[in-house]
């Protein structure tokens, strides 16, 4: 099993850790301490060894950070976990903080005076973050001080690092050898008048060098750091051993150091050096600086073409949503004949349907924690499931399923919404609205240049005409076996990259009615040239490839609130579903099949 279902941390640890916690800020001399959710890679998904918010408060999202003075200690969270972090963090030790509503620094500024010290790990804080703290805080005369982490100080038995070695990513699912990659992020430093440049994400390592690591759950990245110079050779510093079964794939031209070498490598570096001062951890900025190296701010080079997926990558992605729905359908039949015997739980689903991706002989991981809400559970948008909140699926229910499969040539992410039973009040009407929201980014037609943000509001409109919303964003970008959650684009109405053609994102409204249901809809989609269209204009324009077909649940459609456009796009949708997996499926599966996609 990919997902274990334990319980990591419990509320009642938080207090007795606050506290040891303080007595090493007080022997540090720092009035408040930052614990981020987050390692020296930046990434959304952490080792073990690198969960110090979960080992310190008990909250287990996926983002999040906390901050502790001598008196108070705040956790702040986004909208996706303001249900989790209160049945999970000790209260009134520690206080939910509501975030971006509330930032950081509004909070801390009026708990710190002049003469006081904050203290911080300056691998766990980017230098834009480390800046905006200075800009803040250098006027009212609070110090900054980087120290040794001083949760690791307390937590006697932290986890080791992941071991496991590094492995190549094959040229066919890659699609672009490495070298040719380098080359082409060297002739852009070239461009900028830049020496070298400085990666520090993971799955731009990976990419750019196509490799893969199991240095976190889910997500196929390798922990490194690499210089990458304008003559496109590079360096590649990771622990020992991690690297030894890629040395002959990189060749002469990318060398491997010992992660410990990191540092000082960058101390010798000199000249200009780009930087991504969003991502690089602060550490990295000062010790270039120390070593008389001028750093040029940019993004990620790799951001952008790692997002632009190839024509193999594209393929890839098509091949794994398509066997990751056979798995999905097998599933969802599976579902509905056993759910409404009222035996299982939301920790059995999560299993079967592992167990049908792991059918496939092809899944290398689950992308992430399977989310499988059972009634009201199903409101806590990333709820995860553990032995003490395992709930039992009742009748006259909707369980929210959101989850997905690592396979070599692809990632997948998707979610439906089943009913149980008899529909909960006004579920139908609100599981209509959102699937109107999905239908309306798929059908989307766009000139070049349109962000996410612009986008964004097609999937809330129906739902925003009866007063209601989502607390999340309606899109991420999907790697190609890589992070399911891939920036730098997203659906979101903060997101003002422009869409370009090959990038993979997901599309999922939602609704979620707290105490009572959740509903989310969630299929992967890629930007491609739209269609000719007779009459229009002369334009170009882009649209979105649906990749995921999997039946929507037609018991919670009201199909007389929908146009007659969303109507047909349904049913086309359906008999796509059809067309394309009822040769491959089993008999009663095959039954079930056209049941669920019969016309509406």
């Amino acid at each position: 099993m990919y997902q274990n279902y334990t319980v990591a941390s419990r509320p009642e640890q938080g207090p007795p850790r606050l506290a040891a916690l303080r007595a090493q800020m007080a022997a540090a001399g720092v009035n408040a301490w930052l614990v981020p959710r987050g390692d020296a890679w930046r990434g959304e998904y952490v080792a073990p060894c690198d969960e110090r918010l979960g080992w310190l408060t008990g909250f287990t999202g996926s983002a999040g950070f906390s901050v502790v003075t001598m008196d108070e200690a705040g956790v702040f969270i986004d909208g996706r976990y303001r249900l989790q972090v209160r049945k999970q963090v000790a209260m009134p030790e520690f206080t939910p903080v509501p975030w971006p509503e509330e930032q950081l620094t509004d909070w801390l500024a009026p708990r710190l005076n002049s003469g006081d010290v904050l203290g911080f790990d300056p691998w766990l804080h980017s230098i834009d973050e480390v800046k905006a703290l200075h800009k803040t805080f250098d006027p009212k005369g609070v110090a900054l001080k980087p120290l040794e982490n001083l949760v690791d100080l307390i937590w006697t038995d932290r986890p080791a690092p992941p071991a496991d070695p590094f492995t190549v990513h094959p040229l066919e699912f890659a699609g672009v050898d490495h070298a040719t990659k380098r080359a082409q992020i060297a002739t852009g430093l070239q461009a900028a008048g830049a020496d070298a440049v400085v990666i520090t994400l993971t799955d731009s390592i990976a990419w750019l060098l196509n490799i893969r690591g199991t240095d976190v759950a889910h997500n196929p990245i390798p922990h490194a750091f690499l210089i990458l110079r304008a003559d496109g050779t590079g360096t590649l510093f990771a622990r020992p051993g991690k690297a030894d079964d890629v040395r002959a794939h990189l060749g002469d031209d990318v060398a491997v150091q010992d992660q410990a070498d990191f540092l000082p490598a960058l101390a010798a570096l000199g000249g200009k050096v780009q930087i991504d001062p969003a991502n690089a951890a602060s550490i990295i900025g000062s010790t270039l600086v120390g070593g008389g190296a001028t750093l040029i701010p940019a993004l990620d080079p790799c951001l952008m073409p790692k997002a632009c997926k190839n024509p193999a990558e594209i393929e890839g992605m098509r091949l794994a949503q398509d066997r990751d729905a056979v798995a999905m359908i097998n599933f969802l039949a599976w579902l509905d004949a056993e759910a409404p015997k009222g035996a299982l739980t939301e920790i059995d689903i999560a299993v079967q349907l592992e167990g049908f991706r792991t059918a496939t002989n092809a899944l290398r991981e689950i992308s992430f924690p399977t989310i499988a809400g059972a009634g009201p559970n199903g409101a806590i948008m990333h709820y995860r499931v553990n032995e003490e909140s395992n709930r039992r699926l009742n009748t006259n229910e909707l369980m929210l399923v959101d989850s997905g499969g690592q396979y070599a040539d692809g990632t997948t992410d998707i979610t439906r919404t089943m009913l149980v039973g008899t529909a909960p009040s006004d579920s139908i009407e609100n599981y209509t609205r959102v699937l109107q929201g999905l239908i309306a980014i798929s059908r989307a037609r766009f000139p070049r240049g349109v962000a996410g943000m612009h986008l964004d509001t097609l999937a809330r409109f129906n739902l925003w005409t009866a007063g209601r919303d989502f607390d999340h964003g309606t899109g991420h970008g999907i790697g190609a076996y890589l992070s399911v959650h891939e920036g730098p684009v997203r659906l979101s109405r903060i997101s003002d990259i422009p869409l370009r053609e090959g990038m993979v994102l997901s599309n999922e409204p939602g609704y979620y009615r707290e105490g009572d249901y959740g509903i989310r809809l969630e299929n992967a989609i890629t930007v491609v040239a739209a269609p000719a269209l007779a009459g229009a204009d002369a334009r170009d324009m882009l649209a979105f490839e649906t990749l995921t077909y999997v039946p929507f649940d037609r018991r919670l459609i009201d199909a007389n609130h929908l146009s007659r456009d969303e109507t047909d796009w349904i049913n086309a949708y359906h008999d796509e579903i059809i067309r394309r997996y009822s040769p491959r499926l089993s008999g009663d599966v095959n039954v079930w099949l056209k049941q669920a996609c019969a016309p509406l």
